[in-house]
């Protein structure tokens, strides 16, 4: 049976593009949200929080925010569906972004469309 570990992970927006970003263990931002560090308990959410914020500092983002989320199976699943669709890139065009490229987590990239 597959664990399903429960948590918080850090996104904001890259300054350079604009586009949806993850904090990962390394305390760089990724794309991916399965890259995201799950953070378990409210005091390592804490300490997420203030690295995002630090990155903020820097410029390298902006409005960084925690959200719950999943890991199961070693794919990460936001609990919003505000930030399953951030993760997924445009909405309105699914010949654009990570569902076109069929990097679209563990949701199916549109086929025929």
């Amino acid at each position: 049976m597959t664990t399903t570990e429960k948590g918080q992970i850090v996104t904001a927006n890259r300054l350079r593009d604009g586009i949806a970003v993850f904090l990962t263990r390394s305390g760089e931002w990724s794309e991916a949200i399965d890259d995201a560090v799950l953070a378990l308990e409210p005091e390592a959410a804490n300490a997420l929080e203030q690295r995002a914020r630090l990155a903020e500092k820097a410029c390298l983002v902006t409005g960084s925010y925690l959200v719950d989320a999943e890991r199961r199976a070693g794919q990460v699943r936001a609990a919003h569906i505000r930030e399953r669709m951030r993760a997924l890139g445009p909405t309105v065009r699914p010949d654009l972004g990570k569902q076109a490229e069929g990097k679209a987590n563990s949701f199916a990239a549109p086929e025929g469309v």
